[in-house]
């Protein structure tokens, strides 16, 4: 993990919503999001619109200019995903079914913790219905960390940008926003959701003998760079 120094200075970034947010407020929200509190955005306004929109609600992609200079960004898509699974494990609730499930918390917690407290702004994956269901199984050992780390890339399910500081706050300004039809941005998301679902599953079921599980990492302590290296046979394999 790094603070980003490849984004430039100012982005453009959106927030969906049933409303008009022309002042985000800060400390303003929920407290047990994906990042915890913060105001959550993404660049990628197809996005955004249907983040916006409820089966019978249309909704807004309000637009801004994040400028980024002297933020601490903490980008969690280029880290390990262990990583954006501790703090998932520190904002969200997991249904720890098991004793591995359980262990399994303390062991990520223990090797992984990151403390993103510290920055201004977080980047990384949306641990919407279909990401949170990647990372509950593999607490729950029934995923491997390489199908883990392929299905975080399934489906283009979006990367946020979460403000979580004050500073961060007084760095976003308002540009306008657009309307998000709810009759074609409900179904647009609910079909990406379901073609990801749909790849996962077909994921989950396949099995290399390489394969490592979280009972795996508890009992033999495997470090990052074994489990990188199985991800970096399994790519050689597949080309091959």
């Amino acid at each position: 993990m790094k603070e980003s120094d490849k984004m430039g200075n100012k982005i453009i970034v959106y927030h969906g919503s049933i409303r008009i947010i022309d002042k985000p407020t800060y400390g303003f929200g929920k407290a047990y999001n994906d990042y915890g509190l913060g105001f959550y955005t993404t660049e990628d306004m197809e996005l955004a619109k249907e983040w916006a929109v409820e089966e019978d609600k249309s909704g807004f992609a309000n637009k801004y200019e994040l400028d980024l200079s002297d933020l601490k960004v903490l980008n969690l898509s280029d880290a390990d995903s262990l990583c954006w699974i501790s703090i998932l494990l520190m904002n969200r609730y997991f249904d720890l079914k098991s004793d591995i499930a359980k262990a399994g918390k303390d062991y990520i917690l223990n090797n992984y913790q990151v403390n993103y407290e510290e920055y201004d702004v977080i980047i990384g994956y949306r641990a919407d219905d279909s990401y949170f269901m990647f990372a509950n199984d593999f607490l729950n050992n029934s995923l491997s960390i390489r199908s883990l780390e392929k299905a975080l890339r399934l489906g283009n399910l979006g990367i946020q940008i979460v403000l979580r500081s004050k500073k961060a706050f007084t760095k976003l300004k308002f540009i306008g926003y657009e309307k998000a039809d709810n009759k074609i941005y409900y179904p647009l998301r609910q079909k990406r959701n379901i073609d990801a679902k749909n790849k996962y599953m077909l994921e989950k079921n396949k099995f290399l003998p390489s394969d490592v599980f979280l009972s795996d990492m508890i009992k033999g302590g495997i470090k990052k760079w074994y489990m990188h290296m199985m991800n970096i046979i399994y790519q050689e394999f597949k080309e091959n």
